[in-house]
């Protein structure tokens, strides 16, 4: 089965991640590398109750990493990674316009 990550900024600009089946990321991994880059990138809750669901950690770390870390292969291909593992999803859609993530 194929597994991608795609991000999409506008009708223009998007990211498709293609995910080696041969180096998946555990679960735990994913969350805690996840946990990392919405610290580092002084991200904040999407909600104004400060709850943070997991699809949300997803979307906004993909939005404040911007095109500058999304065009990066390193960190882009650890991103689509920790997306993939932490949603526990083959297939994951980034929708930054409409800030929505669907599988």
């Amino acid at each position: 089965m194929q597994s991608e990550v795609r991000v999409i900024q506008d009708e223009r600009t998007e990211w498709r991640f293609d995910l080696d089946p041969a180096a998946p990321m555990g679960n735990a991994e994913a969350r805690d590398w996840l946990d990392a880059q919405f610290t580092q990138l002084g991200s904040e809750p999407l909600r104004p109750t400060g709850k943070l669901l997991l699809a949300d950690k997803v979307l906004v770390v993909a939005r404040d990493a911007g095109p500058r870390l999304l065009n990066d292969p390193q960190w882009s291909r650890e991103f689509a990674r920790a997306a993939s593992a932490a949603l526990d999803k083959p297939v994951v859609r980034i929708d930054l316009g409409a800030m929505t993530v669907s599988y």
